[in-house]
């Protein structure tokens, strides 16, 4: 196991949607004990694979005692009711802005065995899987603001980095 540096804001793998996982390999073994390492940090809830600059669909989290990963995640159902919270991002340190996220989601993909991985929640669960399945597709939480605040967060990311 590996601590990973953040890829942050700028890095071109942060915006390149991610391949998936085909084959269980040495290196995807690797990848995600490296996941795992890295995102069991205080403060950190989620991370995605190419934020440590790996460009496969994976992402771990680290919810109160459950750390956890899951491979190839796809979202197979976003409630209808949405909730509106301050959101941040390691990739986008140090700031944080109001973003509408369904207020319940499921994911399911597969763990190191192909054994069947579902996450699924409300509140913080399901704001994770929407913003680590954004990442996987080669996005980030500031490109879903409503225009005013990422007119701000925008700029605000011009100054920063």
């Amino acid at each position: 196991m590996t601590y990973r540096p953040i890829r942050v804001i700028g890095d071109p793998v942060l915006r390149t949607p991610c391949e998936p996982i085909r084959e269980i390999t040495d290196g995807v073994r690797t990848l995600v004990a490296d996941l795992l390492e890295t995102v069991d940090e205080e403060g950190r809830a989620g991370l995605a694979a190419n934020q440590i600059g790996v460009s496969l669909r994976a992402f771990s989290w680290h919810l109160e005692d459950d750390l956890g990963y899951i491979l190839n995640p796809v979202i197979t159902y976003l409630s209808e009711e949405t909730q509106d919270d301050d959101e941040g991002c390691l990739s986008v340190p140090g700031l944080w802005y109001p973003r509408t996220r369904a207020m319940y989601a499921r994911c399911e993909g597969a763990d190191l065995d192909g054994k069947e991985v579902v996450l699924e929640g409300t509140e913080i669960v399901a704001r994770l899987i929407q913003h680590e399945v954004g990442h996987l597709d080669g996005q980030l939480y500031v490109d879903g603001l409503e225009r005013p605040v990422k007119k701000r967060a925008l700029r605000d990311i011009r100054e920063r980095f």
